[in-house]
């Protein structure tokens, strides 16, 4: 291994390298640079040829996970494509982060000790508000930290009006088509946070729980057995269920039960639906408390009010009013065991659905929501992906994904809080026309058409045109709108310039995990308003877990602060850590040890190029900095640690020129898979590459054979060193941009940027 040599010589005639590469002497300064100069800032009107990233927004509120430093992979191509010669945007935006944000912003409340219920909406909005802008200032400087080349002038948030007005005109469009529509049917509802859900964010917690086996009294005479995990919710019941093939039950189907402790009738019916295996094969039928239920109900005609209220209490029982369902469950029990209704309990495994938010039992209630028809939707979407109008990346999750839009469902995208995008949806107040079909709503699913869609606000009501309507108090889903990301960002005008320019936009840069929530959503979307691909492809990266293989969690308390990484051994060693060394796709193992030996490759190239730079200046004084002693016109210091003279061209030893040759072979033959890796999205695999390269091959092979050339004045061996080496920065720079671009200051001029330069 090659030792830099005349160090102190070398420290007082070169004063822009020191004797180490220290980050926080650099990064900020460095960023500051390329941003003030324009760098990250795309052109409209360039005629280079676009590429284009959208920024998966993140959190505004929020600070930035070890998570969000995976948009790493989106700066590698950013800065690869920018060295191509490309005209690049990477759009820079942030996420309103609907119930995550509120949810926020309750805790910061609850401290003061008030609520969301102390505020009107007008005022819980506009504090909220003020609270996220704070905060956004903090979330943005992050990025940069992280030394993302995002396009900050022209960064975008969900909420701003122009994307508002986007969102609101893709929702009355699909009004229009049918495709979006009112219906009472059950949702995922949460008591606590105060809204529904849709299925995607429903946490499936496994627990063992308990089956209850209650005797049903049968009218007439004797009784059946039900199996039920739930038996406060037999309140609402609307039957007993059997299989029409279960023998032990077919003189019982027709029959009336006798609810016990409250003696109302129901009848037991039989369908299909029921498994014969599960508890006693009879079960009860609670349409307004299960979902499959719900369902059943509606095909044998059967109703009953719920039992359970929006704030989580029982209702419309005449004997746990008021209790919470927790505590009704355990009143109900112990009556039905004096009565001598309980049969008997069992342990039984079992899912339970939770919020994903705040952990609370979450319950299915029936509530009015706007849902979006998806099955036009997905066909067109599964069509883009199976024919590779849109390439995934890697491969392997194509299948995956359209297997997401296969299973998808009607999407329930109303959502009960104040932070959000209001819907802009406003209900006809006339009795006269309650019961009217609306002609603005064509599809048959919608069991409300006395609603009109309006983007602007309305001056009449659309349906009447004489009373006072009322706009849906409801704001969209969060997903809704960030399905419209990618045109949203771009749309800024009905001409946009950069919409035209850049979209549909070149890559879409995630976590697989958000494959199905995200990503399936904005093919859907993106193609129904654009009428094209919203991006050429998709790129999936995978979690980051610790050195063990964990998931990364507060309560195991193995979370990695990216902020604190970075202040201790800088952006580029986490950067290259989260790269080096990973299967495309797959998650990330991130440990201490791989953050320092990535620290210790920046360092690696920091000596390479002090060792470069010291022979240059020995070698050529036309090269030295001005200020530096030998270009005063003096003469040339005594000590300069020369080994030949200034003006040498020798060849050095015979050993040169075919070490010279064998390393242009080399380095040509890395070039081409570099480049061809990056074609192949194998973005891991370049890094590896080059790092396997500078380190084993250029640093520890060439520079030991080549030293003495180098050192004896050999002008022709530095140079070529120095094109290998300068060629080499430019490669690692999409990965590693601070220690690379320090390195090409301090080597050519502080005021010129390895930015400026394309790859041969």
């Amino acid at each position: 291994m090659f030792i830099l040599q005349n160090q102190a010589n070398f420290d007082t005639v070169h004063p822009y390298m020191d004797k180490k590469f220290v980050p926080q002497d650099h990064e900020k300064q460095l960023y500051s640079f390329w941003e003030q100069a324009g760098y990250f800032n795309a052109k409209a009107d360039s005629t280079k040829e676009p590429f284009c990233i959208i920024l998966p927004p993140p959190n505004a509120n929020a600070d930035l996970h070890v998570g969000h430093a995976m948009y790493v992979y989106e700066d590698v191509m950013i800065r690869y494509q920018h060295l191509k010669g490309k005209e690049v945007l990477w759009l820079a935006g942030a996420d309103h982060a609907g119930i995550e944000t509120q949810f926020v912003y309750e805790k910061h409340l609850k401290k003061q000790g008030k609520s969301r219920f102390d505020f009107d909406r007008k005022t819980l909005f506009a504090d909220i508000w003020d609270f996220v802008m704070k905060n956004r200032d903090t979330m943005e400087n992050q990025l940069r930290t992280l030394g993302f080349a995002l396009d900050w002038s022209k960064k975008k948030f969900t909420m701003d009006p122009d994307i508002v007005k986007i969102v609101y005109k893709t929702f009355k469009h699909l009004h229009e088509e049918g495709l979006v529509y009112r219906a009472n049917k059950l949702v995922n509802y949460c008591t606590s946070c105060g809204t529904s859900f849709s299925d995607l964010e429903v946490v499936d917690l496994e627990i063992t729980g308990k089956l209850y086996h209650i005797k049903f009294p049968i009218k007439g005479g004797g009784d059946i057995t039900i199996a039920t995990t739930r038996p406060e919710t037999y309140f609402g019941d609307v039957a007993v269920m059997v299989h029409p093939k279960d023998e032990r039950y077919k003189n019982f189907i027709g029959k009336t039960v006798v609810l016990p402790l409250i003696d109302r009738e129901i009848p037991i019916i039989s369908d299909e639906y029921v498994d014969p295996e599960f508890g006693t094969g009879a079960v009860k039928v609670t349409p307004n408390h299960d979902i499959n239920d719900f369902e059943i109900a509606k095909r044998h005609n059967l109703t009953y009010p719920p039992v359970i209220g929006f704030d989580g209490t029982m209702i419309n029982t005449n004997l746990v009013d008021g209790m919470k369902v927790a505590d009704a469950r355990k009143k109900i029990v112990t009556m039905l065991e004096e009565k001598g209704y309980m049969e008997k309990i069992n342990p039984h495994e079992m899912v339970l659905k939770k919020c994903y938010r705040c952990n609370t039992t979450l319950e299915p209630l029936p509530k009015e929501q706007w849902f979006i028809n998806v099955e036009p939707l997905k066909k067109q979407a599964i069509k883009l992906v199976e024919d590779d109008t849109i390439q995934i990346h890697p491969k392997r999750f194509k299948k995956q994904l359209i297997q997401i839009l296969e299973n998808f469902i009607d999407w329930n995208i109303s959502r009960q809080i104040v932070w959000g995008i209001q819907i802009p949806a406003y209900r006809c107040q006339n009795s006269k026309f309650q019961n009217l079909k609306s002609k603005q709503i064509k599809n048959p699913k919608s069991q409300n058409n006395n609603w009109f869609v309006s983007v602007d606000p309305p001056i009449s009501c659309e349906i009447c045109g004489e009373c006072e309507f009322v706009q849906d108090e409801d704001t969209f889903d969060t997903w809704f709108s960030s399905a419209q990301w990618p045109f949203a960002t771009l749309k800024n005008g009905e001409n946009s310039t950069l919409f035209d320019k850049f979209y549909p936009t070149t890559v879409m840069e995630t976590g697989y995990d958000i494959l199905r929530a995200w990503v399936s959503r904005m093919i859907m979307m993106g193609y129904f308003e654009t009428k094209t691909v919203p991006f050429q492809h998709v790129f999936l990266h995978g979690m980051v877990r610790d050195a063990k293989g964990q998931k990364m969690s507060k309560s195991k308390g193995n979370v990695i602060n990216p902020l604190d990484v970075i202040q201790e051994h800088g952006a580029d060693a986490l950067r290259a850590a989260l790269i080096f060394g990973t299967k495309e796709g797959g998650d990330v193992v991130l440990s201490d040890d791989k953050i320092k030996s990535m620290r210790n490759f920046g360092n690696k190239l920091w000596n390479v190029g002090r060792f470069l730079e010291m022979n240059e200046i020995e070698t050529s004084p036309l090269r030295r900095n001005v200020g530096d002693p030998l270009l005063k016109g003096g003469p040339i210091p005594k000590d300069l640690p020369f080994k030949g003279s200034t003006l040498n061209r020798a060849e050095g030893s015979g050993l040169g020129g075919g070490m010279l040759k064998e390393l242009q072979k080399e380095f040509n033959s890395v070039q081409k898979e570099y480049h061809d890796n990056f074609k192949k999205f194998q973005f891991a695999k370049a890094f590896d590459l080059m790092y396997e390269f500078v380190w084993h091959r250029y640093a520890d092979y060439y520079i030991e054979q080549l030293k003495e050339d180098i050192q004896n004045g050999s002008i022709d061996t530095l140079a070529s060193m120095q094109e290998v080496f300068d060629s080499s920065l430019m490669m690692i720079h999409p990965y590693m941009p601070f220690v690379t671009e320090a390195l090409w200051k301090a080597r050519k001029g502080q005021e010129t940027s390895i930015l400026d330069h394309q790859f041969s």
